[in-house]
């Protein structure tokens, strides 16, 4: 074995990449705040509110995100814990932004998802779930917020079985909720954790007591403390006690295979905000989640040695990447844009030569920057599992391109999705039309909008089309404050867009008042339907023509 695959299997052992997801205000950039207090990263974690005059959380960077205190792009952020290296990826919880959350999931090996103990499980977790379902990955449960009131323990437990079809097992419990919340017991070391609020424990690592298990005669008088009236302590203690009976009889017992294939979920119990808990979590976290996993082709090598539909390990000693998302304008000052890159297998190392499988041709890596908010840092190396943002001043960057040692490969791509909601952007200054349409270029570029035009007409009233309605807001806001461009966006009567391939005559369409024909950026046919019926009767009538939810693969 060579050096290099020596420490290719050194890094890739270490390397942990997960993303985040929830529904909004769960407390989601609270933990993400949290797990970068206990790697080391910060030394301040600070709540996200929805008040200009409190600070921002670390990982929302973008002005509107800060004035609104919601995360509605992703965040990559790196730490080191214990010796593995961490690669957490801090994605959108609003519904509107999910779009970027699903990219982003393509470039993780496992995610952590975040369930509000008052509310359970949301439309938008469900949601999220369901792509990593579909991903196969591990996914770990953080059930958040227990010092609030809160539903039962095992109530949550039946509902992410009933709603989302996973099986769970507990790998702490928690001692009571809300006012009455005492703290979570580890049911693998038989520690109990005592529940402190952050204001009292001032960021100071909480010590668990150790216990000879749950009939520990320690366990009954920890709980009561100093009181004298012992009767809350004991009803505390039955409860908990019967709870955990009923586990060991009914629950599912851990089974690392199961884990590893998303078909149970590891869960924990805890408050992000108050950082209880966070610790347990973060080091059964490292232990249990997996390393890099191997990336599958779409298209084979030229040299025949890979095939469609084969695995490309991390430990191969050939380099292989991919695109999953672009960032316009991160730093204001420089106006630049920033394409983030997952690494699959071997060793990067800054302004490397590799091979850009769309363009068919080299292209030099000489722009590596590594993200911590809005500050950067050159990366000079890298290996598997990392995420790194590669400065793209030309523009040779799309979401799901392939950069490879090796000729003609390709990885499966990054979903295109469908848009819901449709406008038209008019320009308040005229004089600013080229302004204009470099934003939106560079803002469809990173999956802000999609933009449609009609044929033939070039850049001309083109037609903006989004998953969710605020997107259109965030457009808004980017053009004036990143452009200097003022515009009104005017909301458009359609509701359904199909990509369409076969013979088909988009003018015919153009012509009804319920359907509009269209192309995209790769001059792809795109249909525009105003109602379920009008999409209902060009399927029903014309059935030369495939009528597709997700784009075609882009043009070189």
């Amino acid at each position: 074995m060579s050096e290099l695959e020596t420490t290719l299997q050194k890094e890739v052992k270490r390397r942990r990449t997960f993303a985040i997801i929830s529904h909004p205000d769960a407390g989601k950039t609270t933990l993400t705040e949290k797990l970068l207090l206990y790697g080391g990263a910060i030394h301040l974690a600070g709540a996200v509110r929805a008040k200009a005059n409190q600070r921002s959380t670390t990982s929302d960077w973008m002005e509107i995100e800060r004035q609104r205190g919601i995360s509605i792009s992703t965040s990559v952020l790196q730490f080191e814990y214990n010796g593995y290296v961490i690669n957490l990826l801090d994605t959108p919880g609003h519904k509107d932004f999910s779009e970027d959350t699903y990219r982003t999931l393509m470039a993780a090996d496992a995610a952590v998802m975040l369930i509000d103990a008052a509310k359970g499980v949301e439309p938008q977790t469900r949601k999220l779930f369901e792509v990593c379902r579909m991903r196969g990955i591990p996914i770990f449960t953080f059930i958040n917020k227990m010092d609030r009131p809160s539903r039962e323990p095992l109530d949550l437990l039946d509902e992410l079985e009933k709603i989302l079809g996973i099986r769970s097992c507990p790998m702490t419990w928690p001692i009571g909720s809300g006012d009455r919340f005492r703290g979570v017991y580890d049911r693998n070391t038989q520690e109990i954790l005592f529940f402190q609020k952050d204001t009292e424990n001032k960021g100071k690592k909480i010590q668990a007591k150790k216990m000879q298990g749950v009939d520990d005669p320690e366990f009954l008088k920890s709980l009561a403390g100093d009181k004298e009236d012992t009767y809350e302590a004991k009803e505390l203690y039955d409860q908990f006690k019967s709870e955990l009976e009923l586990l060991e009889v009914a629950g599912d017992t851990f089974d690392w295979d199961r884990v590893l294939h998303g078909q149970l979920s590891p869960v924990f119990f805890g408050s992000a905000m108050n950082t209880f808990g966070v610790e347990q979590f973060l080091n059964r976290f490292i232990e249990l989640a997996p390393t890099p996993a191997p990336r599958v082709t779409k298209e084979p090598s030229a040299s025949g040695e890979i095939k469609a539909g084969d695995e490309v390990p991390p430990t191969s000693p050939k380099y292989t990447s991919f695109i999953f998302k672009i960032q316009a304008n991160m730093d204001p000052s420089h106006r630049d844009r920033v394409a983030f890159m997952r690494i699959c297998s071997g060793h990067f190392e800054r302004n490397m030569i590799v091979k850009h499988t769309r363009l068919e041709k080299d292209v030099k890596l000489a722009m590596p920057v590594s993200f911590f908010g809005q500050e950067r840092v050159v990366v000079e190396e890298a290996w598997p599992g990392d995420v790194i943002g590669l400065v793209d001043t030309n523009g040779s960057f799309r979401i799901g391109d392939t950069l490879t040692a090796i000729k003609g490969i390709e990885f499966t791509g990054v979903p295109s999705f469908s848009p819901e909601h449709f406008a038209s952007v008019i320009i308040m200054d005229p004089m600013k039309r080229k302004q204009l349409t470099k934003g939106l270029e560079q803002l469809s570029e990173e999956g802000v909008v999609q933009i449609y035009r009609q044929r033939g007409m070039g850049d001309k009233d083109p037609v903006l089309g989004a998953v969710g309605a605020l997107q259109f807001e965030v457009l808004q806001h980017r053009l004036a404050a990143e452009y200097g461009v003022e515009t009104k966006i005017d909301k458009l009567p359609y509701v359904h867009c199909r990509w369409v391939t076969g013979p088909i005559n988009a003018d015919q369409f153009s012509r009804r008042e319920d359907s509009l024909g269209l192309v995209d950026r790769d001059d792809n046919p795109v249909l525009l339907f105003k109602s379920d019926w009008a999409l209902r009767y060009a399927t029903d009538n014309y059935k030369d023509l495939q009528f597709l939810t997700t784009a075609p693969a882009k043009k070189a």
